[in-house]
């Protein structure tokens, strides 16, 4: 890995950065989609390309028990097997842990998991882990963390930091025993719930490790916290992780969380946010989400936006259509999940873009003006962007700041 700081903002944490692998140069800040299965639902490899994305997320835990192992490695790894010519980074299967975790027992050994296919038990340790994601051929590769519930609270937060960073070093070393560090990169995961004293703990003791690893993530959010707590967590560690090391903030995906994260110091996001909601129908523009199967967009010959550059838009697929086949035909779900992830590409890269030319405060005020409108910010995002220097009522003398995360969903006129 190569990584460069092109970019500070002058009054937030944010930063663009250049981190080259092994097979692309991918700019940050940048969201990642996510393909769990070696395939982002509804579209191909070459479509995901044409967007211009350069890094998506396959899950170890997954693609170990389907197709396995054995399938991967004859195909020459994951990039081989599902033709993705670009950066590829793997989760490394702790947050099944907590997703699956009727199946799961932890013990200081690994993970041992009924798998939800055929029963069989299988035991995931940091050492097996690693040896599954050198075989993928990730270019990123994830430490295997013990991985709480953001809600859970108690002593298990703590046991699951400590071994959290038990289980680092044993992935370290076999990360170094196999002589991979040169080819794919490991990056440790913070841990520590929503204690900041534990996650000052964990943030010690990970960056004792700096020289071993290649990048940090913030794992164990996003798991229904409150969001004025989330947010003061994301800056806690962003601010004590190390400048020169790419920063991933672990399942984030909402516009305004993205855009909150990147103020805050984070590089790199991932989420299934974009192509779920548009399976159901609900396509993301900059006046907020639109839901498609509404009535009043049946008789709509207009594109999602006529603004966005996406395949969709651009070639004249319209909103009475979408009405037309959303959640019945998967033609509309592949049309909007090209749209969605457009957008999720157009708000990372217009946050570069005005990072680079120092009007980053600007676009953040114009951008929540524009998503939110009337129907109020968010207070949470008010308080975490306040907190780097950036008033989103400067201008906006008439906005209204509204408490709860502040999603702006239309089913007024829902059939």
């Amino acid at each position: 890995m190569q990584f460069e700081v092109l970019a500070t903002c002058h009054t937030t944490r944010a930063r663009v950065s250049r981190m080259t692998l092994a097979h692309a140069t991918t700019n940050l800040p940048t969201f990642m989609p996510v393909a769990t299965q070696a395939a982002i639902k509804g579209l191909t490899p070459q479509q995901m390309e044409a967007l211009g994305v350069t890094l998506i997320l396959n899950n170890t835990y997954h693609l170990n028990l389907r197709p396995g192992i054995k399938v991967l490695e004859a195909a020459g790894g994951a990039h081989h097997f599902q033709g993705w010519r670009h950066n590829l980074l793997t989760d490394s299967g702790g947050f099944q842990l907590v997703s699956l975790s009727k199946f799961t027992k932890i013990t200081e050994e690994g993970a041992l998991f009924a798998s939800p296919f055929t029963g069989e038990p299988t035991m995931l340790t940091p050492e097996e882990s690693i040896s599954i994601q050198h075989a993928i051929g990730a270019d990123i590769i994830m430490q295997l963390d013990d991985v709480v519930s953001s809600l859970t609270v108690g002593p298990r937060v703590e046991e699951a930091m400590w071994r959290s960073v038990r289980w680092l070093d044993r992935c370290i070393e076999r990360h170094e025993q196999a002589g991979k560090q040169g080819v794919q990169n490991l990056f440790a995961i913070v841990q520590g719930g929503l204690d900041p004293a534990l996650r000052d703990a964990c943030l010690e003791e990970m960056v004792k490790r700096k020289d071993r690893v290649a990048g940090y993530a913030i794992g164990g959010l996003s798991g229904g916290e409150e969001k004025d707590v989330f947010w003061r967590i994301i800056a806690q560690c962003a601010a004590k992780l190390p400048a020169d090391r790419p920063r991933y903030s672990m399942g984030i995906g909402f516009a305004e969380d993205l855009l909150v994260c990147v103020a805050l110091g984070v590089d790199m996001a991932d989420c299934v946010f974009p192509t779920r909601t548009a399976r159901f129908g609900v396509a993301l523009t900059f006046k907020g989400p639109l839901n498609l199967r509404l009535r009043k967009h049946a008789k709509d010959m207009g594109p999602i936006d006529e603004n966005c550059p996406c395949p969709s838009c651009r070639d004249g697929i319209s909103r009475s259509v979408l009405n037309h086949l959303v959640t019945r035909e998967t033609a509309a779900a592949h049309a909007v999940t090209q749209h969605n992830l457009c957008f999720q590409a157009q708000v990372m890269g217009r946050a570069r873009d005005s990072i680079l030319e120092g009007t980053f405060p600007q676009y953040l005020r114009t951008f929540f003006s524009d998503y939110f409108g009337e129907n109020g910010y968010p207070e949470w995002c008010v308080n975490a962007l306040r907190s780097v220097g950036v008033d989103l009522l400067e201008g906006y003398p008439n906005a209204k700041v509204v408490k709860g995360p502040g999603m702006k969903w239309d089913y007024s006129d829902a059939p």
